[in-house]
């Protein structure tokens, strides 16, 4: 084991794919000379040349397309977007093409590529930097959503990306990049689509992802000091959706709060919701709860920005909520 960042093991992750499979290229702005906008990428450019570590022009559309193509024709690439937010610029390539292929094909041609970088808020970067799109992307069918919120889980599950046949959205966070944690030495993956129960309890269900998750972690030390013991779920992929974890969970506490940095209006938290009132009703013993940002834009303020992110504080009064105390 040794410790590592963040950005080393997404370094990492793609370092040993690349040099498992000629196929396999990183493009993207400033991904080779620079070492990567958050360093995501340093020393790759060394290792692989300017062939296989692309640096790009200020044209999402334009390097997504030459990935989608690529892809097409054998290759496997990995597009990184400095933010999701400029992911915008390419979403017809994203959703019309690389979504839409197999299908519209008839199974000719599949897609496997990776699209990754920082999603949601990273602070005082205001408004069109500072939005959360895997509801988004979940939302379509033939893509992959993953969010990991620790560098173990980021490891495992990009190299599963890496090697799956189909299109991948893989989101990040710049506020975990320098996060560190103890890695395996030895290589390992981690499977698309299975949640991680990362505390067990049975009092209430909450289930998060992505670094807002540490929200729920320090609500989980707060209520544990007045023995109510959540079982703390984090899905890790957004699509596909573990339901099975969140509802056998919601089957043993009777309660569930989910917890999402993003607006609340069509969001991953109201899918969790429709699924276990589906699935699960009679075993509720009262409302569904979900906190999100508000239905606003995010400020620049760096007060109003702490008022509007999603805090611990809210989660233990949620749980505290459907626990009737």
């Amino acid at each position: 084991m040794s410790e590592k960042t963040f950005r080393e093991v997404i370094a990492e992750a793609m370092s040993e794919e690349m040099r498992r499979d000629d196929s396999i290229y990183l493009m993207g702005e400033e991904v080779a000379e620079y070492n990567g906008a958050y360093k995501a990428s340093k020393g790759m450019l060394d290792e692989f040349g300017p062939k296989r570590v692309i640096d790009t022009p200020i044209a999402e559309g334009g390097f997504s397309g030459i990935g989608v193509g690529s892809a097409m024709n054998g290759n496997r690439p990995i597009i990184e977007f400095m933010t999701f937010n400029f992911s915008l610029v390419a979403i017809d390539q994203i959703i019309n093409n690389a979504a839409k292929m197999r299908q519209m094909s008839g199974g000719q041609w599949n897609i496997p590529i990776v699209f990754r970088g920082p999603t949601a808020s990273a602070g005082q970067l205001a408004a069109t930097h500072s939005q959360a799109f895997e509801s988004w992307y979940a939302n379509c069918p033939g893509l992959k959503v993953i969010v990991p919120s620790n560098p173990y889980d980021a490891k495992g599950l990009l190299k599963s990306a890496i090697r799956d046949d189909d299109p991948v959205i893989f989101m990040e966070s710049e506020q975990m990049y320098g996060d560190k944690m103890e890695i395996p030495d030895e290589e390992y993956t981690i499977e698309i689509g299975k949640a991680d129960i990362k505390i067990k309890g049975d009092s209430c269900t909450v289930v998060s992802f992505g670094k807002v998750i540490k929200e729920a972690q320090k609500a989980a030390e707060e209520l544990a000091k007045d023995n109510i013991n959540i079982e703390l779920i984090d899905l890790r992929t957004i699509r596909p959706l573990d339901y099975e974890t969140i509802i056998n969970s919601v089957k043993k506490t009777n309660r569930l709060v989910v917890l999402e940095e993003a607006w609340p209006f069509g969001s991953v938290a109201s899918e969790i919701a429709y699924m276990v009132q589906q699935k699960a009703f009679d075993y509720l013993d009262a409302p569904i709860k979900r906190i999100t940002t508000p239905d606003a834009p995010s400020p620049y303020s760096s007060v109003l920005y702490e008022a509007w992110f999603p805090k611990a504080e809210e989660v233990v009064k949620a749980v505290k909520s459907v626990m009737y105390k």
